[in-house]
């Protein structure tokens, strides 16, 4: 299915691509999505439209390429970038500072609508003012949390000038990510392989639960939770291991999948079928982890590529690994994964999925969309 696959080149290096969010009662697949870059002169963020589903070629295939509907200049690289509703994004820079963007779609046009100065910073003997990077930034709306290489957790609410709540030395370690357990929790992710949950309405500033790789203190460099079920959490580090965590047991993942062979930079469970999972790498793969069916009954396709349909079965996978990813279910027994792109050389530094659709961004300076993931 790779020719379902719509390229557009855009002569910036992509660091972060998101799917705006659809409206709760929306029928339609996602239509629009957002990008973030960094490395180049003169970083942007962007908001494209996928184009006009009706505009197919002679033989029905699909012409159109994304379509640039409004960009604005972002100062610093962009290090992360969340949606916070229809149309407000939340920008994480290497500067420091967060930003909220607003897309007018009356208009298509973005503006700065609030931005927090160095939010994040490190202070050194000369100068109080130097930036440190916002690493990560996730957002419950009206809540953003922020974290950042200078192992500080910030809690803001959109419409509020100051932060709500600021834990300074959250960590000692740079934080790398950070996501929602639940409205009043969050879970964080650092350089020395630890996941950290936090509870916003304790007044202390220590974290109520620390898990951690054994052994490397790998740097963790992503983290997603099961939309259903919020014990299960998936971490991506630098070593390309996937790891699946239950927080309601143990300080140590469930279970270490071999992945990637360089820095896994995203992983996502898909938000409606969690039992499939996304990750994204430096070494240039997207991989499409399927535990939904027993995959003994599938053909087995061998894609393209160096090793892209793997088999795990069951005796790699921790046993007590319910849902897909925890189950001891006889007929869970094994789980596909698929190289989605298996040619490309360069880093896959961002991915997003909305129902049939996936949004890939990479270094070799292009976007990629594929509107037909489970055709």
């Amino acid at each position: 299915a790779m020719e379902e696959v719509c390229a557009k080149f855009v002569s910036q290096k992509i660091s972060k691509t998101r799917w705006r969010p659809l409206p709760a009662a929306a029928l339609h697949p996602p239509d629009v999505f957002a990008t973030g870059s960094w490395d180049n002169e003169d970083n942007r963020i962007s908001i494209w439209s996928i184009g006009d589903l009706g505009n197919a070629g002679i033989n029905g295939e699909y012409q159109g390429e994304p379509q640039l509907l409004c960009d604005i200049r972002h100062n610093g690289d962009v290090m992360d970038m969340q949606f916070l509703d229809q149309e407000r994004i939340v920008v994480a820079s290497s500067t420091g500072t967060v930003t909220v963007f607003r897309h007018h779609q009356n208009n298509q046009t973005l503006s700065a609508n609030h931005r927090w100065e160095k939010a994040h910073y490190h202070v050194d003997q000369d100068t109080s003012c130097g930036g440190a990077a916002c690493t990560g930034v996730i957002c419950n709306n009206p809540e953003i949390v922020t974290v950042g290489e200078d192992g500080r957790i910030n809690l803001f609410r959109a419409d509020q000038k100051d932060a709500v709540r600021t834990i300074d030395n959250a960590d000692s370690s740079t934080l790398h990510a950070v996501t929602f357990l639940r409205t009043t929790e969050i879970l964080t992710v650092n350089s020395i392989g630890q996941l950290k949950i936090w509870d916003l309405r304790q007044q202390r500033n220590e974290p109520s639960q620390i898990f951690s790789l054994t052994g490397d203190r790998v740097p963790l460099h992503c983290v997603d939770r099961h939309p259903n079920q919020q014990h299960i959490v998936a971490t991506g580090g630098q070593d390309g291991m996937l790891s699946i965590w239950d927080i309601r047991q143990g300080t140590i993942p469930v279970s270490l999948l071999n992945a990637h062979e360089a820095e896994m930079w995203e992983v996502h469970f898909h938000p409606s079928n969690p039992d499939h999972l996304f990750t994204c790498s430096e070494d240039g793969s997207l991989w499409h982890w399927d535990t939904s069916t027993d995959v003994s009954e599938k053909p087995s396709f061998l894609h393209q590529g160096g090793r892209s349909t793997t088999y795990f079965s069951h005796n790699t996978i921790n046993h007590s690994v319910v849902s897909a990813w925890l189950s001891n279910d006889p007929t869970k027994d094994r789980m596909e994964i698929t190289n989605l792109i298996p040619n490309q050389t360069l880093s896959v530094n961002s991915l997003d999925i909305l129902g049939p659709c996936l949004v890939y961004g990479t270094d070799a300076e292009a976007i990629y969309v594929n509107r037909q993931l489970f055709a």
